[in-house]
């Protein structure tokens, strides 16, 4: 293999990946790429998992799983990609374009995979999109930073792809929500010695943890480690909590309580909420559907829902894009607006489950800066889900897992930093 075929490309958050990739499989190539014409291609990135994730669902066909039990679905985010990766390569393409390989798995995974793409380069030609510097690979040589307008830039390996970061940004306080929660305890969930299997396979054993208002979380562990079926629990929708010592805001699991007594204390954000969004609502909407619980807004807002909205405008310092379409921002401030919309009900407790994937240094360094702000002004409380050990994150708490042959084990460390 020619090893000058080779290519990083940076983006920032302002290019869809996404986009490029369809003009290269329709063989709309910058000049730069062009031999890769008439070459038989694969992608592995976010959007062509969920793509693999739908055909199980709608149409039930097993196509990256069919040798496991397990379903793409339930899969981590993780785990869906080295399954899909190990598909791809099953076709022994010619070149292989990876978006943002590196998020979604741990530090020693990373490693691996490093390794591996560098094997694989050996017969396959690499073309890595990526947005964080740490994730270049040193064996390709050609780097190149993509524009929002689809052109190259050459740059070198000493180039400055760095922008410089704002140090006082949400400067306007945190608003009040319309109305307030009637649960009044401190504890909002409890699991004591809750274990999980799975057909026989050991998920999760005894797990011991509490989340009081106010803590600021981290749940860590490898891939498979269990943080998935871990965060399905505490959301009320796994059903093998059923007879187990697992407390969710005041009711034991199974003792009367809808999915929905659950879910009205919790907001959510992952990044696959807005992955495949294609719904024609503004910024402002997109808040405002937060409190009705649905990712857009279809009946009309009242005018206090509206003046809350545009004090959380006043927050991002997104005003002027109040009417801007939600599909028209950029992904670092669709994601600051998704976590606003997540927060502007007060809920209990906020989950944000890999939150910066995707996101380039500039863009989660920001995000970075509203979850403190959260942690800081309001009485949520917040778990955070990532491997990507984010500059300037200091949870007050960890909570890790570690597997084992009978399921993983989790710990509580109190952070020191």
């Amino acid at each position: 293999m020619n090893t000058s075929k080779h290519w990083t490309i940076f983006i920032d958050n302002s290019v869809d990946s996404h986009r490029f990739i369809t003009k290269v499989l329709e063989g709309n190539y910058p000049k730069e790429i062009a031999y890769l014409k008439d070459l038989e291609g694969k992608v592995l990135s976010r959007v062509f998992i969920e793509g693999f994730i739908r055909q199980e669902e709608v149409h039930d066909l097993k196509i990256t799983t069919k040798d496991t039990y397990q379903s793409l679905k339930s899969m981590s985010s993780g785990e869906q990609q080295k399954n899909v990766l190990n598909f791809l390569l099953s076709s022994n393409p010619e070149y292989l374009v990876l978006d943002h390989p590196f998020d979604n798995l741990d530090t020693d995974s990373r490693k691996k995979l490093k390794s591996r793409l560098e094997n694989i380069s050996l017969h396959t030609i690499i073309i890595l999109l990526i947005s964080r510097k740490n994730d270049h690979l040193n064996f390709i040589k050609n780097q190149a930073f993509l524009s929002p307008d689809g052109k190259f830039k050459i740059v070198d390996q000493t180039s400055n792809l760095e922008k410089g970061i704002k140090k006082q940004l949400f400067l306007q306080k945190i608003p009040k929500t319309i109305s307030t929660s009637e649960y009044k305890n401190d504890l909002l969930i409890a699991l004591k010695n809750v274990s999980v299997s799975f057909q026989n396979n050991p998920i999760l054993k005894n797990i011991n943890w509490s989340i009081s208002k106010g803590e600021f979380w981290q749940l860590k562990g490898v891939n498979g480690s269990g943080k998935t079926t871990l965060l399905s629990m505490i959301t009320g929708e796994n059903s093998k909590g059923y007879g187990q010592e697992l407390f969710l805001f005041g009711h034991k699991k199974g003792s009367g309580e809808t999915i929905w007594d659950i879910k009205k204390n919790i907001g959510y954000y992952a990044p696959m909420l807005t992955h495949n969004f294609k719904g024609q609502h503004t910024t402002e909407n997109m808040l405002i559907s937060g409190l009705n619980d649905s990712i857009g807004l279809y009946q009309m807002p009242s005018t206090q829902q509206k003046q809350l909205a545009s004090k959380w405008l006043k927050v991002l310092d997104l005003k002027a894009h109040k009417d801007t379409l939600f599909s028209d921002l950029t992904i670092g401030n669709q994601r600051i607006v998704m976590v606003a919309r997540a927060m502007i009900k007060q809920p209990l407790l906020l989950i944000l489950d890999e939150p910066t994937e995707n996101l380039d240094d500039q863009s989660a360094a920001l995000f970075v800066q509203l979850i403190h702000k959260i942690a800081n002004e309001t009485s949520t409380s917040i778990i955070y889900v990532s491997h990507r050990e984010e500059k300037g994150l200091e949870p007050s708490f960890i909570y890790e897992l570690t597997k084992t042959n009978n399921g993983a084990v989790g710990m509580v460390f109190k952070n020191n930093n």
